[in-house]
């Protein structure tokens, strides 16, 4: 006002300016008024929303705001309460996991023991003389034992994984080779159970994998489908070229697997339903490191249902995409 006064010196032009200013000073207080009023309710909505992500909620979106900055924070804390959610929920996953794991373990850990003990004992206490039957118990004991290390074995590769302290030397491998030894080393237990080994092999450029552990997996795999295809079922093993991967696919006749279970073929210690249960010397652990040592090499394993059956698929990179040319 006074620096008005001292500007103007005219009276009309002291009032226009004293209008002006009062109008303009009400239309911001009014302004002022309402974004505070907005900023109020917002804030309300956000304390709602953080106050029901206390409480376990997982809102599907934000709470819908007026004021932009807070509609994007309201935005920011659902997605961190929706990421929050599903990391909670993996980690329950893993914890159901980690008690399956146990439990599992824990049988397949007391059969074969007992079998053993019970078997030592008899010897111990003869009550078998007869050379041949001694001879049956020591081969029962070498087989209980072999079931012990082979756990212990699953054991010991499942947590190298979990670590990620797998030591692997990508090398070009031809991928008839691999499945071949793999047959051949099955090709028995195929037969006792009545089981046909079929494959389609084909001619196909080197892949890059470690030998071994890719042996292990299409080994882990083919001897799932062998031990889950009834007697006088097939079991099929074919390789196609798919761009830059090396498609191995082993289709069994199980059955199939439900839908709902697909997602948990691969997780540790899942043994499905009846059907697909226990088995013996199985520890619910073979698609799990196989899914592992795939993943390590820059792979992809997959599984899903087809007529009669379901179909595991591995996809592993050709030498030749790895190297440019």
């Amino acid at each position: 006002v006074v620096a008005a006064r001292a500007m103007f010196i005219e009276t009309h032009d002291l009032t226009a300016f004293g209008i002006i200013a009062g109008t303009a000073g009400c239309i911001g207080v009014l302004a002022a008024w309402r974004l505070a009023r907005r900023i109020r309710v917002d804030t309300d909505a956000l304390g709602a929303l953080s106050r029901s992500i206390a409480d376990g909620n997982v809102p599907e979106v934000g709470p819908a705001a007026s004021v932009s900055e807070l509609g994007r924070l309201g935005e920011q804390l659902s997605t961190m309460s929706r990421q929050l959610g599903e990391a909670h929920d993996r980690e329950l996953a893993l914890e159901r996991s980690r008690r399956e794991l146990v439990a599992w373990v824990s049988h397949d850990l007391r059969s074969p023991l007992a079998s053993i003990r019970a078997t030592a004992e008899a010897l111990e206490d003869g009550v078998v003389d007869d050379p041949a039957d001694v001879q049956r118990y020591l081969r029962s004991i070498g087989t209980e034992t072999d079931r012990l290390a082979l756990l212990v074995d699953d054991l010991f590769e499942l947590s190298r994984i979990s670590a990620g302290s797998i030591d692997l030397s990508p090398q070009p491998a031809e991928v008839s080779t691999l499945v071949t030894t793999v047959l051949d080393g099955v090709r028995s237990a195929a037969r006792n159970r009545g089981v046909e080994l079929h494959a389609e092999l084909g001619e196909h450029p080197p892949l890059l994998a470690s030998p071994a552990e890719a042996t292990r997996v299409l080994r882990n795999l083919v001897d799932n489908a062998v031990r889950h295809t009834p007697r006088g079922g097939t079991v099929e093993v074919t390789v196609t070229d798919e761009s830059s991967e090396a498609v191995v696919s082993v289709v069994d006749e199980c059955g199939g697997i439900p839908n709902e279970d697909l997602d948990r073929v691969f997780d540790v210690a899942f043994r499905g339903d009846v059907a697909r249960g226990r088995d013996e010397g199985g520890g619910g652990l073979g698609l799990a490191i196989a899914k592992g040592l795939v993943e390590a090499q820059d792979g992809s394993i997959a599984v899903s249902n087809h007529p009669g059956g379901c179909c595991f698929t591995v996809r592993f990179p050709w030498a030749a995409s790895r190297d440019g040319s």
